[in-house]
């Protein structure tokens, strides 16, 4: 490894601000404006300092070899059953084949048949960074709509495709983000959300606020589209509509940040014009329609007070309003993940200590049996439909390629209908669950992968993942990057801590808010776990996240610099005092709170990244990852991180920036950058950790 030491000089600003009689300083603020042409040559001689750092590693070029051959294998979604009349019905599913960048979406006249490409969006950009985001068939099979995003934004543009010709329609809709596509049953439209054409000048802040529903007619332009929904009293609210299978009801979330609450309404949706009718008017409650059979809706609802863990309900839909509410598959003690509507029956995905469980229910909420999974992991979700025997579900864990199972009633065993074929020896590694006691006692699993046998002599080169937020469980996921890590003699840790929803909602308020410190201790703990068990050691610990993980890694730096020997931070979340005004920040005031707050304040100046950084204190090595194009986490905050850090640290290992070019927050980024982006973090890492 090239023995060099970079420290960049960012320029400073007097830059204070007033919060509650405390002054904050933000001498990097400049680095916010993406457009500055200074902040250009401070990204080109960041990136040129990383590569200086990176190109003197020799195992690089191995390293990124090896997630080369790792990542060449197929890869498939579930398959989805669409009616055509002209086929008689077909399934469709996207494959990602090889090291392709975007998944293609095949058709498969039957599951044993070979499929035809029906949409490739390699082909819409040369270096792969158009990728199709939401789609939706219409009832008769003849279209699909579908959003394109390009070089990772948020903001989509939505396309409908002739399935028949394979061409597009003239039809292009703008300005969309945040938004499903829901077909009329005679497919001469579709509902969808948007927002106003932001004025050229408009701040970031601006451009999310004033969702409204639309209805778009094929054929017509953009601007002709009737208004289904609009509240100019509330232009923070976003709006999801979504149809049942059967096209009778058109149904109504709203939320007004990511909690997990909304309000539920529904209309007829042959009378749009009519007024909406209100399921759950407060925002006291998650709800969300599985499915409606004829006039019932049945309904997957979570509430504090009654089915903290999530419960199922059936209510009978009317022009005077519900009727006849009552539970069907009652709140079981454990996390209710998801439910879907397969053959007149619901089947539910329960998390036990974050490994998913699956039971069927009849419509009056018996129990019909539960379905065997291959081994603890995760099902991360279901294709099937009310009205067929048959379903899919994906299954996955640390050391099981996503995998599509096929299920029908006949009462039989799952049968694998895809499964992927990955060159690794997966016998001779194997996932432990543990669980460890945080700074207060709390007990917290984690997932521990690694090579059989080796001795827990603490010599092991480390990663430890974590995210904590936004109910988001850590369940067990497969990823080829992990293979090349395993292999290389390291170990893959993932710790389900608080503010996820592992254990329900009181897990996920647990570490939010005020709360928020639960989820850096728990992570710190769970640091200090694979110490202590001898799977690592300080010199060789390193730890990982991204986005509201990538702020749990930035926290646990700045406040336990001492445990860690490298520390990657990915498109963080790091200014607690202006997340907010931009983007899409704005939604997660209820999970952070808001520093202009004088009451919420106090506790998130008190660990925000930026703000407690200490000057002279030797920090671990660190690569924090951001891109150029992020609109989800502006990468100003990454940058003004990266800046402070650089200025404050007294030691002696490297602090590190890499900006990707043409990428955003993550959803859609090309498999060319995301394998450069983890041969270079594997390479800082081991080159880190593996210095003796």
């Amino acid at each position: 490894m090239k023995d060099l030491k970079i420290r960049r000089v960012t320029r400073r600003e007097a830059v204070i601000d007033d919060f509650h009689g405390t002054m904050v300083a933000d001498p990097y603020r400049w680095l916010e404006k993406d457009s500055d042409p200074e902040v250009g040559r401070w990204i080109d001689g960041q990136n040129a300092d990383f590569q200086a750092y990176v190109g003197g590693i020799a195992e690089r070029d191995g390293i990124r070899a090896r997630l080369r051959e790792l990542w060449d294998y197929d890869s498939c979604s579930t398959p989805v059953f669409v009616d055509d009349a002209r086929r008689g019905g077909v399934y469709y599913a996207w494959r990602l084949d090889g090291l392709r960048n975007q998944p293609v979406l095949f058709r498969y006249d039957r599951l044993d048949a070979p499929g035809e490409v029906v949409l490739d969006p390699n082909l819409l950009s040369e270096d792969g960074t158009v990728a199709v985001g939401a789609s939706s068939f219409s009832p008769k099979g003849d279209f699909l709509a579908y959003s394109l995003s390009e070089s990772g934004s948020d903001w989509c543009s939505v396309r409908v495709l002739d399935l028949a010709t394979g061409r597009d329609l003239p039809d292009i809709l703008r300005h969309v983000k945040f938004s499903g596509l829901s077909w009329l049953p005679d497919e001469s439209g579709f509902v969808y959300s948007r927002f106003p054409k932001p004025a050229t000048d408009a701040p970031l802040e601006s451009q999310t606020l004033n969702q409204y529903v639309c209805l778009h007619l094929l054929g017509r332009d953009q601007g002709d589209d009737e208004i289904v929904h609009k509240d100019d009293a509330h232009p923070e609210y976003l709006y999801g509509a979504y149809t049942d299978l059967d096209k009778r009801w058109l149904f109504l979330s709203t939320v007004r940040d990511t909690l997990p609450v909304n309000r539920l309404h529904y209309k007829p949706l042959s009378d749009l014009a009519s007024p909406w009718i209100a399921i759950a008017d407060g925002f006291d409650m998650g709800c969300d329609v599985i499915d409606a059979v004829g006039d019932v809706a049945y309904i997957e609802t979570r509430d504090d007070a009654e089915a903290p863990f999530g419960r199922i309900e059936s209510v009978r839909l009317t022009a005077d309003g519900p009727k006849d509410r009552k539970i069907v598959v009652p709140d079981s003690g454990e996390r209710l993940e998801w439910v879907a509507m397969v053959n007149s029956h619901l089947l539910c995905c329960h998390l036990s200590h974050a490994v998913s469980c699956l039971s069927l229910y009849d419509l009056e909420g018996r129990r019909v049996r539960a379905i065997d999974l291959p081994a603890p992991g995760s099902v991360g979700g279901c294709s099937g439909r009310r009205n067929r025997e048959e379903f899919f579900i994906g299954f996955t864990n640390y050391l099981h390629p996503g995998t599509i199972l096929r299920l029908d009633f006949s009462g039989g065993e799952p049968t694998v209908w895809f499964a992927p074929c990955v060159d690794f020896p997966f016998g001779d590694y194997e996932t432990e669950q543990k669980f460890y006691e945080s700074k207060d006692g709390t007990r917290v699993p984690i997932f521990v992968t690694r090579r059989r046998g080796i001795p827990l002599d603490g010599s092991h080169p480390t990663l430890l993942y974590g995210y904590g937020g936004f109910t988001h469980s850590m369940t067990p996921h497969f990823s080829p990057a992990n293979l090349a890590w395993l292999e290389r003699g390291g170990i893959y840790a993932v710790a389900c801590i608080r503010g996820g929803a592992e254990y329900g909602e009181a897990w996920h308020r647990a570490g939010m808010l005020e709360s928020k410190q639960n989820t850096f201790d728990d992570f710190i703990a769970a640091g200090e776990f694979l110490i202590s068990e001898g799977y690592t050691r300080r010199e060789r610990l390193s730890i990982l996240g991204g986005s509201n993980g990538g702020l749990l890694t930035a926290a646990c730096l700045v406040q336990r610099p001492d445990l860690f020997g490298a520390v990657v931070v990915a498109v963080p979340v790091i200014d607690m005092m202006r997340y907010h005004l931009f983007t899409a920040g704005r939604l997660w005031i209820g999970e952070y709170g808001c520093a202009e707050n004088p009451e919420q304040f106090p506790f998130m100046y008190a660990y925000s990244p930026l703000h407690n950084v200490r000057m002279n204190a030797a920090h671990p090595a660190t690569l924090i990852l951001t891109a150029d194009t992020d609109d989800r986490v502006v990468p100003g905050q990454a940058r003004k991180f990266a800046a402070t850090l650089q200025a404050a640290d007294g030691g002696e290992n490297p602090i590190l920036i890499r900006i990707e070019k043409s990428a955003g927050h993550g959803a859609g980024k090309p498999t060319a950058k995301i394998i450069d982006e983890k041969a270079d973090m594997f390479a800082f890492l081991l080159a880190n950790l593996c210095r003796e």
